[in-house]
């Protein structure tokens, strides 16, 4: 789809330029394909016990647009593929403007998940977002938040 001459053509017609991340998952599974500076974090206790929340992150000087890395002699974009863990599983999806907010009070992935309150609902993403308003955030910022719960046992060390 990206590399369509229609896809392109309509690239070029364009002002200016955005990244783009496409996320999907089925079953114990989920994939990715990421163009430009999304963050996809992961949220699940297995992890965060380990300081693991970060899947994805972001990639500086890719877009789409005007300036498309899908017009490049090479692309260039992110692709994975994660096994999840048994139980709750919080996914957060972020553009940099999260991140990049004055005061910083995001620019840990720990603190992120440690501002929900608890369960994880629409207000903490409510609060999380009048917090960067407080603090002047300068970018637009998008946030698109979902738990699912995987019944599936994930893979475990040999010694477990």
């Amino acid at each position: 789809m990206f590399q369509s001459k229609e896809f392109l053509s309509i690239c070029k017609n364009v002002r200016g330029e955005t990244a783009c991340l496409i996320m999907a998952r089925k079953g114990k599974y989920c994939w990715w394909l990421s163009v430009g500076d999304c963050i996809f974090y992961l949220c699940h206790p297995e992890l965060s016990t380990l300081g693991q929340y970060q899947v994805k992150q972001r990639q500086i000087f890719e877009w789409i647009g005007q300036v498309n890395t899908f017009e490049q002699d090479v692309p260039c974009y992110s692709v994975g593929i994660k096994e999840l863990r048994q139980g709750e599983n919080c996914f957060l999806l972020t553009t940099d403007g999260l991140i990049e907010c004055p005061n910083e009070p995001y620019a840990n992935p720990k603190d992120i998940f440690n501002s929900f309150v608890f369960p994880h609902d629409d207000e903490s993403i409510r609060s999380i977002l009048r917090n960067i308003q407080a603090n002047n955030v300068r970018d637009s910022t998008t946030i698109v938040f979902w738990k699912d719960t995987i019944s599936k046992e994930a893979t475990k060390p040999s010694n477990q």
